[in-house]
């Protein structure tokens, strides 16, 4: 169920969470973004090819390698061709758009930079990467600080500056602020961008209740300075953000989100399924016209 023809839409990915396991370069929010749009995401798992084999996996535990992070047969194909195209010189952005177009995406995918911008937990047993801390250890860990490194020195990739100045609407999907989103607008030149772009931007908040639906962004949150509310996200996102929306459940904070100068709208945010992620997709559009 499509609400905007695809080859007009711009998704520009965090990168953040990328490593390098078994020598392979492994970009989790790429692959997800891409293989969900070519629709051949595991809905059942909510991550990975469905249909996909362990094979590989299977043997390199026998063989006394890691095995923390479920690889498919399959996803091991797409990291297989990334690394090599990127030991032979390709930038994540070519390997990105190429991995699209195989796999029928009309959608124009972009991750934040080309600069590698790992995402690093501080935690009370050490540093570790993101994966790490969530996959590996269950994000059991107390967090005390979230670090993306090397992100100064980062630069947009290209194409997502003019993407964000040239946009007719920008909307910020309901993901992790400190790790999904966080990353993106933390890039140089990205936040300021957002802030001097004339398309109006639509955020949907990520914190329910003053829970998260998925993933650690409560603690995250905490250890960031933030409010892990949807008044939080506001705020969070107050220089830049025209519009929030926000679930049912938070609209006694409407007023206080609008205090803030962000206009903020109260519907069902909660996606059970393809209707409800259209429904929501109507309501941030409509929104964004509004502004």
């Amino acid at each position: 169920m499509q609400i905007v023809v695809p080859e007009t839409i711009t998704a520009v990915v965090n990168t953040g969470d990328d490593f390098e396991l078994h020598g392979l370069y492994i970009a989790p929010d790429l692959d997800i973004v891409t293989c969900t749009l070519a629709g051949l995401i595991d809905q059942v798992q909510g991550w990975g090819i469905v249909g996909d084999t362990a094979e590989c996996m299977e043997w390199l535990g026998k063989l006394g390698g890691p095995t923390w992070f479920k690889l498919g047969d399959r996803d091991l194909a797409l990291h297989i061709r990334r690394t090599a195209l990127l030991r032979s010189g390709w930038t994540l952005s070519a390997v990105a758009d190429s991995f699209r177009q195989s796999l029928g995406v009309t959608i124009r995918i972009l991750p934040m930079s080309d600069t590698p911008v790992p995402t690093h937990i501080i935690t009370s047993v050490g540093e570790m990467h993101f994966e790490e801390y969530f996959v590996q250890r269950r994000a059991a860990d107390e967090v005390l600080a979230v670090r993306s490194v090397g992100i100064a020195e980062a630069r947009p990739a290209p194409g997502v500056l003019e993407a964000i100045v040239e946009a007719e609407a920008i909307l910020l999907a309901p993901s992790n602020p400190i790790v999904s989103i966080g990353p993106i607008i933390g890039i140089p030149g990205v936040r300021a961008a957002l802030r001097e772009t004339s398309a109006p931007i639509v955020a949907v908040s990520p914190i329910v209740g003053g829970a998260a639906i998925k993933g650690p962004a409560v603690p995250l949150m905490r250890a960031s300075g933030v409010e892990p509310t949807a008044l939080g996200i506001a705020g969070h996102y107050a220089d830049f953000l025209d519009v929030l929306v926000i679930d049912t459940v938070d609209a006694a904070l409407a007023p206080a989100i609008e205090a803030l100068g962000v206009r903020a709208v109260v519907t069902d945010t909660i996606m059970h399924g393809a209707a409800e992620k259209a429904a929501l997709a109507r309501v941030a559009l409509a929104a964004a016209r509004a502004v």
